[in-house]
C-alpha cells in the first residue's frame, strides 16, 4: 500500500505535471485558429474577431501555461474565457454537456481556475523567479 505522505510529497511536481500538459493540450487550440496545424482551421484567421481573440489568447496563454509564468493572472484569462465560451456557444444549444459538446470548455474553465489558487508549481519560470527575488 502506498503511504499517503509518499504521494502528498509528489503533489508540488504533479501540479507542475498537470499545468505542462494542460498547456500543451490547449495551445493546440490556438494553432488550430492562427495556423491550421495540427488540424485545418475552420476559417480564414482574422485577429479583429471573437475567434481571432481566442485563438491568440489560446496560443499565448498556452504558451505562458506551459512554461509557468504569469500563471496565476493568465490562469485567470483563460478560465473566464472558457466560461464565456461554455455559455455562448456550448450552453444555449442544450443544457446538458455531454450533449452539447461542451465538456471541454468546462474543464479548461475549472483547470485554469485551479491554477489562480494553487499556483503554478516548482517546475515554472514563476518558482525560478521567485527564487532569485
Amino acid at each position: 500500500m502506498i503511504k499517503t505522505s509518499a504521494l502528498a510529497a509528489w503533489s508540488p511536481r504533479v501540479l507542475s505535471i498537470f499545468r505542462i500538459v494542460t498547456g500543451l493540450l490547449f495551445i493546440q487550440h490556438g494553432t488550430q485558429k492562427i495556423f491550421s496545424f495540427p488540424a485545418e482551421a475552420r476559417g480564414p484567421f482574422d485577429l479583429m474577431t471573437q475567434m481571432g481573440i481566442g485563438g491568440a489568447l489560446e496560443l499565448v496563454g498556452g504558451a505562458l501555461i506551459i512554461v509557468g509564468l504569469f500563471t496565476r493572472p493568465t490562469a485567470f484569462i483563460l478560465s473566464g474565457m472558457m466560461a464565456v465560451a461554455y455559455w455562448q456557444f456550448h450552453a444555449p444549444g442544450e443544457v446538458y454537456p455531454l450533449n452539447n459538446g461542451g465538456e471541454l470548455a468546462i474543464m479548461y474553465c475549472f483547470a485554469f481556475f485551479y491554477f489562480i489558487f494553487a499556483g503554478p508549481g516548482p517546475w515554472s519560470l514563476d518558482a525560478l523567479m521567485r527564487k532569485r527575488a
